[in-house]
């Protein structure tokens, strides 16, 4: 691997933690993000393959901070009542404020919570976190949203106007007000199991490190507050994470879930899932997430695609629309109803979500569509529906399992 493709790997791998530590250091976004830049340019130019620090993550919160530094020194230097505004960013002069290891650990739930704030206007919260935590572009953030790239960038900057103006503190609330804070924070960290687990564009289906993220952070808010909600999230994210090395083939193809070689699951992350799954499920009050979790561990339990008990699943769908209501889990409980009553059954279900112009723009939406009209032989509609969703999909391995089911329409044609 070359020293490029090394610097590129520990961005992917690093970034959004170093990027919410100098968000602590600095007390500001814009800041934060000029300095992100600068270290990995100083990276870029001080590194050889020789000299590449173990650890990265230190080396580049202490470049960023001291070039952050640096600049507001010049920009400051001919103005006297300003001239310790550096120094008081970092109160304890050179010496790098990381050294306890539970610090660093919290920066990114800290900057989960910022977010989060209820300050922040409700509809630039997911967006502002999946810029920051995930580090999306505001086009991404747009696709995974439904929404317009120009509305997205407004509330992002909105977002931080309020963070900076209300002076919002950068910290993990006191235990009073974690559980009113609780559903926006599992709101944004299973987003970013779910970017991490399937991409929303890019050449890969998965991001493994935003994955392991998500579930470093649902753990350390499970220590936190000790709730059957966090349970059922983090249950969701071992059980679904523990398919990752299923999911596409030797040639990076998506394998579809009835088709994964269940041996390749990761056992012991099923195991724990199942337990926080069976834990959540037996709460006074059974959420969202706990049931989530519940379909997700039907799937873990059966042997095999054929032992998966799919009138339970259609069961635990139906109470979850009555707990959250979305025409997604609408859209994922037709895939259950088309296995448990037949196709015809799930396509009047996709037609309906067809008509809301969010799901009319959702690739999966007409990828569901065409898989039910091609069970029931319809394939002239059904290649229909597979352009449609490949012209909707922005990542590689759908576009390819798209383009394989035309491909394979075409050849039902010809016989």
């Amino acid at each position: 691997m070359s020293l490029n493709q090394t610097i590129e790997s520990i961005y992917r791998s690093h970034s959004r933690r170093v990027l919410a530590t100098l968000i602590r250091l600095l007390g500001d976004f814009d800041r934060a993000e000029e300095a992100l830049h600068d270290a990995f340019a100083a990276a870029a130019q001080q590194w050889t393959a020789e000299t590449i620090p173990a650890n990265p993550y230190a080396w580049l919160v202490s470049a960023g901070r001291f070039r952050a530094i640096d600049h507001i020194r010049r920009r400051t230097r001919f103005d006297a009542s300003r001239s310790d505004i550096a120094d008081s960013l970092y109160p304890q002069g050179e010496a790098m404020e990381t050294s306890e290891h539970e610090e660093i650990e919290d920066d990114m739930l800290r900057l989960i919570f910022t977010c989060c704030h209820p300050l922040v206007p409700a509809e630039a919260r997911m967006a502002m976190a999946l810029r920051e935590v995930c580090g999306l572009t505001t086009e991404e953030i747009a696709h995974a949203f439904l929404t317009p790239a120009p509305t997205v960038a407004q509330r992002i900057v909105r977002a931080k106007n309020r963070i900076r103006a209300a002076h919002i503190p950068y910290e993990v609330p006191g235990k009073t007000e974690l559980p009113e804070r609780l559903a926006q924070v599992l709101h944004v960290i299973y987003l970013v199991f779910n970017e991490g687990y399937s991409a929303s564009s890019g050449s890969a289906i998965v991001r493994a490190d935003l994955a392991a993220e998500a579930i470093r952070l649902g753990r350390l808010l499970l220590q936190l507050l000790p709730d059957p909600e966090v349970e059922g999230l983090l249950a969701i994210m071992l059980l679904q994470d523990s398919r990752r090395l299923a999911r596409t083939d030797t040639s990076g193809n998506l394998v579809l879930l009835v088709d994964q070689d269940r041996a390749l699951w990761d056992r012991s992350q099923i195991r724990e899932g199942l337990m926080l799954s069976a834990r959540a499920m037996a709460a006074e009050s059974v959420g969202s997430y706990a049931l989530q979790a519940a379909i997700a561990a039907e799937h873990a339990r059966a042997v095999t695609a054929d032992d998966i008990d799919w009138r339970q699943l259609v069961m635990l769908y139906d109470l979850l629309l009555t707990a959250t209501p979305s025409p997604v889990i609408e859209l994922n409980r037709s895939v259950a109803v088309s296995i448990r009553d037949g196709p015809a059954a799930a396509l009047s279900i996709v037609d309906g979500l067809l008509q809301e112009e969010r799901m009319a723009r959702y690739h999966l939406t007409h990828a569901a569509k065409a898989d039910f009209l091609r069970q029931i032989g319809r394939l002239d509609e059904a290649r229909q529906s597979y352009e449609i969703a490949l012209s909707l999909c922005q990542q590689a391995p759908e576009q390819a399992f798209l383009r394989k089911r035309l491909a394979e329409l075409d050849e039902a044609a010809r016989r």
